[in-house]
């Protein structure tokens, strides 16, 4: 998505809102300029925020012991939230680090919700943008299961050829469900 578009276009792109109802929401973010690094939740506190990504990169992460498991990258155009914080306001499951200078416009989760309450058509808007990360998962869970390393690599190139010029290989790897060595292998097999 390009990073020239409006707050209000990535909104919408969501779910439609009145205009009435969008402007509620607007007034609620604030843009942020964060530095590559810049760890937006960690996976040992409560979130207190939604991000909107205007410009940059973003990767959702879970820690083990002896590595790190990668979800998903979060670019321009795209809502980032704690789910679990977002869901239950409780400690969240994931870690989000930005890989690149960002701007994005900061929610407070607290008075989002309290939109909710409020306004049909903002609730229905956080419902849709959840319902997206949800589907996301599955998609990623699924691949993971049923498909091939060379499957999941091809299309990744497919629908996102970009990320190779932006994510380091070991969160490829990690995000593809694979070793950094079997994703050598399987850039070397595809070339």
């Amino acid at each position: 998505m390009p990073s020239n578009l409006t707050l209000s276009e990535i909104l919408l792109a969501t779910y439609p809102l009145p205009p009435a109802s969008l402007e509620k929401l607007l007034a609620l973010a604030e843009y942020v300029e964060l530095p590559k690094g810049t760890v937006l939740f960690r996976d040992d506190a409560l979130a207190h925020h939604v991000y909107v990504v205007q410009r940059g990169l973003a990767r959702v992460y879970a820690r083990r012991a002896d590595r790190e498991v990668t979800f998903w990258f979060s670019e321009e155009g795209s809502v980032v939230a704690s789910i679990r914080g977002y869901t239950e306001q409780t400690v969240s499951y994931e870690t989000v680090e930005l890989l690149e200078d960002s701007g994005l416009f900061r929610l407070h989760m607290r008075a989002l919700h309290a939109l909710y309450r409020e306004d049909l058509h903002l609730a229905n808007w956080g419902r849709v943008m959840v319902e997206r990360v949800w589907q996301q998962t599955e998609q990623q869970l699924i691949a993971r299961q049923f498909r091939t390393a060379e499957e999941r690599y091809a299309d990744l190139l497919y629908h996102s050829p970009h990320l190779l010029h932006r994510v380091a290989l070991g969160h490829l790897a990690s995000y593809l469900g694979i070793t950094q060595v079997t994703l050598s292998r399987v850039r070397a097999k595809l070339k």
